[in-house]
């Protein structure tokens, strides 16, 4: 495998996986879904990707070019037909660990031309055939990356589970941290941002994980993720004056205006990095379809700690902090004080909004009680079901 010998490979590359999904996306213009498809078909055939061009054809209602497919399966027959000549030999003639690395050049092979269940099965026969933790540790993270390329969640926290488990048998600290990129990358594509975050920002000094993202997005996933879940004084912290961050925040688009505008109580540039987040959000393959939510709860976050300073404001200072109208900001925080996510009332005649904030205690026991009352409600359906 010398090949693999370098650093941990690209196998799959998940660049591929982010062009799909802005080829097929409905929230991306015409010029950007037309690019991704090129580079990506053009991608495909230089690597003789046949399992996963039959996928992309399907995907983008396209159909098949059966002279390109029969050309990239018969380079894959020729490559596997190698691969089983180089096992075989080593079964024959060699020891364990040339049959272990021909069983994983296999599976390395079925994973980069995208064949997910034959390589899913080929990285277990070689799991079973490595001897050496950190050896099988690597091929465990290689099927955890099949399954962040076909987003298949059940693959991917089964095999952080595993791997966890070899990492306490004695796992070195460079794969400990790739554990917390793979982890926190997964947990954030399933809306665990609490999660997250403290796994992006424990390895943010120690970041090596190219193989999953490179390290300007691994900084915008970290920055992203507290400023949903920090409150503001960790977030200066660990963000605002957090040197790995400073050092490449500025080359991130809208990152930095984001970032600083939220700290430092600038609403409307605040609101004005927002939306272009929001674009930003729509196109990446993680974050896409939580981008309501991310967007949502981000306001709610920044009139929060905007009404943190009164106890009554007018509509329209608190429309000039945002750089909206009245009628927005009206019609905003009614939305959100409806739904109990903001404490406050609005005197529509005055003009005014009132905060109406509960103690810490109070807010614990308001919590309490609507929950306990779903859980009731949820209970009584599930007797009535039962009754049937």
């Amino acid at each position: 495998m010398s090949d693999l010998a370098d650093g941990v490979p690209k196998i799959p590359d998940l660049e591929l996986a982010n062009l799909e999904f802005l080829a097929v996306s409905a929230d991306v213009d015409a010029e950007t879904k037309s690019n991704a498809r090129k580079t990506l078909l053009e991608s495909i055939a230089s690597n003789n990707m046949a399992p996963y061009y039959k996928k992309v054809a399907e995907d983008l209602h396209e159909p098949i070019d059966a002279a390109l497919l029969s050309k990239m399966e018969q380079a894959n027959a020729e490559e596997l037909k190698k691969l089983e000549e180089k096992l075989d030999d080593a079964t024959q003639n060699l020891g364990e660990t040339e049959i272990s690395d021909a069983l994983a050049a296999t599976a390395y092979h079925l994973s980069k031309i995208g064949d997910k269940e034959k390589a899913v099965a080929a990285f277990r026969l070689a799991y079973d055939k490595t001897g050496p933790l950190g050896a099988r540790i690597d091929l465990v993270f290689a099927v955890i990356r099949i399954g962040l390329f076909f987003e298949d969640n059940d693959l991917i926290s089964r095999n952080i589970d595993k791997v966890k488990d070899l990492i306490e048998e004695g796992g070195d600290w460079d794969r400990r941290n790739r554990l917390k990129v793979y982890r926190g990358l997964y947990l954030i594509s399933i809306r665990d941002f609490k999660g997250a975050v403290s796994l992006f920002l424990d390895t943010l000094a120690t970041f090596t994980s190219t193989e999953v993202m490179e390290y300007k997005d691994f900084v915008r996933y970290a920055v992203l993720t507290a400023a949903i879940t920090l409150e503001r004084p960790e977030f200066k912290k660990k963000v605002v004056n957090a040197p790995e961050i400073l050092e490449v925040l500025h080359e991130i688009p809208n990152l930095e205006q984001f970032a600083f505008s939220l700290y430092r109580a600038n609403y409307a540039q605040f609101f004005t990095a927002l939306a272009a987040i929001e674009k930003s959000l729509k196109r990446d393959r993680v974050l896409a379809a939580h981008y309501r939510y991310y967007i949502r709860e981000m306001r709610i976050k920044a009139y929060d700690q905007l009404l943190q300073s009164y106890r009554s404001v007018t509509l329209a200072l608190v429309a000039q902090s945002f750089g909206v109208s009245e009628e927005y900001i009206d019609a905003d925080l009614s939305r959100f004080i409806a739904s109990g996510r903001i404490q406050a009332v609005i005197d529509k005649v005055g003009g005014v909004v009132e905060t109406n904030r509960a103690d810490g205690k109070n807010r614990q026991y308001v919590e309490t009680i609507r929950n306990g009352d779903a859980l009731l409600s949820k209970i009584q359906k599930l007797g009535r079901v039962i009754n049937v």
